[in-house]
């Protein structure tokens, strides 16, 4: 089970009506991500007693981190309706007209991965924001000409986990961006109790504890590892759930000690064996493991990274000292350290 698995946007319908009813529906039930909750919460009455739309907001941050949540979350505690769409589907600029023209008075749009529209979605969408007014051109070539709409307003909500995509004006008109970052252990123990209560699942506190500890800092996959914890204990019987229980599940499902999987194992063993500790390419590795290079670099290798396994460099991917301790190998003799890829 990788993370590539937990964010994939072709779930089936029992793992998003799963995640829907853990998803907390207020500032004060979201756990973690304490800065941002008390800057949405002043962004939001400073709004209200104003009586206007709530500046745009841009959610940035890694995959399961609670970004659509917390426009959810935005939108029931300002009163607002909420329309939601992403970024890949908006691949003309007649395709964002419609939506934006369509929207009533204060509601609340939603983009997800917006840094996926195409130039001229984002184009149009400049002129939205700011002035909530759209050109549609009518007609084509020389008879062609443009007509002035404007729109009522509303707040836009965005969501991406490659802010850095986002080309400056359109970052620029967001009036609060939202930096969400990876969650502690004990916070996603937080997560899972909490998950577990509403389940009904009994479950004792260290394997709540270690269930939290291999997620990877993102609670979308600390709720989907304490069903498969769930699933266990109802296959194996047990009424409560218990540490051996946990344990069990996790070994199942090849989730280790610091949350690598099998994916992240066999990238490890690539650069730490097939290659002998040289530097190994992207696109070397992508095929190595037979995944798309594009999730290896932005789901896959940031845990790594983060975790100090693996080392970006200008001549390709490291493997670190506690990659071939991790591995239960010994590292080779230390040369010179590698320039990191900043």
């Amino acid at each position: 089970m990788t993370e590539n698995d937990l964010t994939d946007p072709a779930q089936d319908t029992s793992d998003l009506a799963f995640e829907a009813a853990l998803r907390p529906r207020t500032l004060g039930e979201f756990v973690g991500q304490t800065k941002v909750r008390e800057q949405l919460g002043l962004l939001l009455e400073a709004a209200r007693i104003q009586g206007r739309t709530s500046d745009h907001i841009l959610l940035a941050g890694p995959p399961g981190l609670g970004k659509t949540t917390l426009a959810n979350i935005v939108a029931a505690e300002s009163g607002r309706a909420i329309r939601q769409t992403s970024g890949p589907t908006i691949q003309h600029a007649g395709d964002l007209a419609a939506i934006l023209t369509s929207l009533s008075a204060g509601e609340i749009l939603f983009i997800d991965e917006i840094h996926r529209m195409s130039k001229a979605a984002e184009e149009m969408l400049y002129l939205a924001m700011e002035d909530f007014r759209v050109d549609v051109m009518v007609g084509k070539g020389a008879g062609a000409s443009s007509i002035p709409l404007d729109l009522e307003p509303f707040t836009l909500i965005g969501a991406t986990t490659r802010s850095g995509m986002l080309p400056n004006p359109l970052r620029d008109r967001f009036g609060f961006t939202a930096h969400l970052e990876y969650y502690e252990p004990a916070e996603l123990a937080q997560v899972v109790q909490r998950a577990a209560e509403r389940l009904e699942v009994q479950i004792s506190e260290d394997a709540v504890a270690e269930i939290g500890k291999r997620s990877r800092g993102t609670p979308r996959i600390a709720n989907r590892l304490l069903r498969r914890v769930r699933d266990f204990g109802l296959v194996a019987g047990v009424a409560r759930i218990e540490i051996s229980h946990a344990l069990g599940a996790l070994k199942l499902y090849e989730v280790d000690e610091l949350g690598l999987d099998r994916i992240d194992r066999a990238i490890l063993e690539i650069l730490t064996k097939r290659f002998a500790g040289k530097p190994v390419g992207l696109s070397t590795l992508a095929a190595s493991v037979g995944e798309e290079q594009d999730t290896i670099d932005s789901v896959v290798e940031p845990y790594l990274v983060r975790q100090g396994l693996v080392l970006r460099t200008p001549r390709g991917r490291l493997a670190t000292d506690a990659a071939y301790r991790h591995l239960g190998l010994t590292p080779p003799a230390t040369g010179q350290q590698p320039l990191l890829d900043l």
